[in-house]
């Protein structure tokens, strides 16, 4: 039997009931703590708390601003503690985690219904779903943010504590009413969370990142260092995974522009895409690698997995932690540097954040032609003050003008993805490394947006324009791969309709 529901002879158990009911205000730890012994219970023909001398109405409150959830009084909460904790007492744990996610659902929903009639609590149809759902999204997925997870319309999740969580929609933050019981909830699911990829977060290691099943990307820090409670951050990724051509239909680029950027994917040109925080890098780097042909071997290297490449042959690294003892840790440098022995034709890192910009330069001059990675910088011309920076803080004592002609020789092409104040995001710039003048980097602009005003709703208005070179550096290797048509084509296209 999956529950303890009934006595030896199969019926409705007549035992008495436990000797300390749980309080309302108080309930008991989250079901994530699966190893906890599950206390003595009767069955549920015996009442599990004391009933209430008169019927618990669910009061709800008024529906917010925000068609995110609604928010609920504290006597719902109240109630779903008293439900919660019969149902803990009710069931046993080691068998639960034996079922698979559909069978343990509708276990606990009849359960749950069980203990609603017992209880003598009275709801309408609508409220005990949405109890139902709520209590089974505690015990076997991620709480109050399940709702959110399946929203593919949003872009991240910010947890700040047990009852503020604010989500990202169409590049403007909003305030939802979600709240979790109490701040053990919100560690629980952290916890749940970071257990799936084998790695820890509590006091003694209070910062992780992490990433979800559909490739997410989760940051936890908790107490100490958080003082209002655990917080929680997800990058959420969409079901359906954005195209080129789908940039080009959101206005983030001309089709020209997306024409160029086929063939900086396609002839295995060494691309930079940088931006800000949230600007659309990776999703950017994703689209770039659509163009990969499906017999070359690519690498992957990333401190959490985010990257989804649809190629058949694809190797995916991931960054390691030190263990508590401090030991054990494989940084992306240690990545990069391996990647070399394990004949990549293309190698990609998800983000550039510190020496391994060396390594991925000397990977990208010795053979391993389209070799791609994000960073952060607000301009073309900063992202490659920035590799330069980066190198520096590895402890090279190379002089500035090599590691600048390192560079020179390395990047091939700058794109440069940015969030306007509106919530849009645009490629505003693709940039072409020249060559070098003296101790200066030479770069020119092939494509560059420039706004032009802002609509009566405050939606910026620009334009993607062409600069006019006509022959850009890497005119001989699209010819190499046959796409010199399509280069000049979307070079002269753009250039005609600025024309006009």
């Amino acid at each position: 039997m999956f529950g303890k529901r009934s006595t030896t002879d199969g019926r409705p158990g007549a035992a008495p009931p436990p000797a300390a009911a749980p309080k309302v205000s108080n309930p008991p730890p989250a079901a994530s703590d699966a190893g906890r012994t599950p206390m003595p219970s009767a069955g549920l023909g015996a009442p599990l708390v004391s009933a209430p001398t008169t019927p618990t109405r669910i009061v709800t409150a008024a529906p917010p601003a925000i068609a995110t959830d609604t928010r609920r009084s504290e006597s719902y909460y109240e109630t779903k503690g008293t439900v919660f904790g019969a149902l803990i007492e009710a069931i046993d744990l080691a068998q639960l985690a034996r079922l698979d996610a559909d069978a343990a659902r509708e276990e606990i929903r009849d359960i749950v219904n069980e203990i609603i009639a017992i209880k003598n609590i009275v709801m309408s149809i609508s409220e005990q779903e949405e109890l139902l759902d709520d209590i089974c999204n505690d015990v076997l997925g991620y709480g109050p943010l399940e709702p959110l997870l399946a929203r593919d319309d949003i872009a991240d999740i910010m947890v700040n504590g047990s009852g503020t969580v604010y989500i990202e929609v169409a590049g403007k933050i909003q305030k939802t009413g979600i709240r979790f019981r109490d701040n053990q909830q919100l560690l629980n699911i952290c916890q749940r969370i970071v257990s799936q990829i084998g790695r820890r977060v509590d006091e003694s290691s209070p910062i992780c990142d992490a990433r979800l099943p559909d490739g997410s990307r989760v940051n936890a820090i908790v107490p100490p260092l958080a003082l209002d409670g655990p917080t929680l951050t997800i990058r959420k990724f969409k079901k359906d995974k954005l195209t080129l051509d789908q940039l080009v239909k959101f206005g983030s680029i001309t089709p020209p522009g997306g024409d160029l950027l086929k063939v900086i994917g396609r002839c295995r040109i060494n691309t930079i895409v940088s931006g800000g925080t949230g600007s659309g890098k990776t999703t950017l780097l994703n689209c770039l690698t659509q163009f990969i042909d499906d017999d070359e071997r690519v690498i992957t290297c990333e401190d959490a997995a985010e990257l989804q490449l649809q190629q058949p042959h694809v190797v995916r690294l991931e960054t390691r932690p030190p263990n508590i003892e401090g030991e054990g840790q494989v940084n992306m440098r240690d990545l990069v540097k391996n990647c070399l022995r394990m004949r990549p034709e293309r190698i990609i890192v998800g983000e550039v954040r510190g020496p391994e910009a060396f390594d991925l330069l000397q990977a990208m001059n010795t053979g391993h032609d389209g070799s791609m990675g994000t960073l952060h910088a607000n301009s073309p011309r900063e992202a490659l003050s920035r590799i330069e920076s980066m190198i520096t803080m590895g402890g090279y004592s190379l002089p500035s003008r090599t590691i600048r002609e390192m560079i020179v020789a390395s990047v091939d092409v700058v794109v440069q993805a940015a969030r306007l104040r509106d919530g849009t995001r645009k490629i505003t710039h693709i940039t072409e490394v020249v060559g070098m003048e003296g101790d200066v980097i030479i770069t020119q602009d092939l494509f560059v947006y420039e706004m032009t005003g802002e609509d009566a709703q405050g939606k910026l208005i620009g334009e993607h324009k062409s600069t006019g070179i006509g022959r850009p550096k890497f005119w001989d290797r699209a010819r190499y791969y046959g796409e010199e048509k399509r280069l000049a084509a979307a070079l002269d296209s753009t250039e005609a309709a600025v024309a006009r």
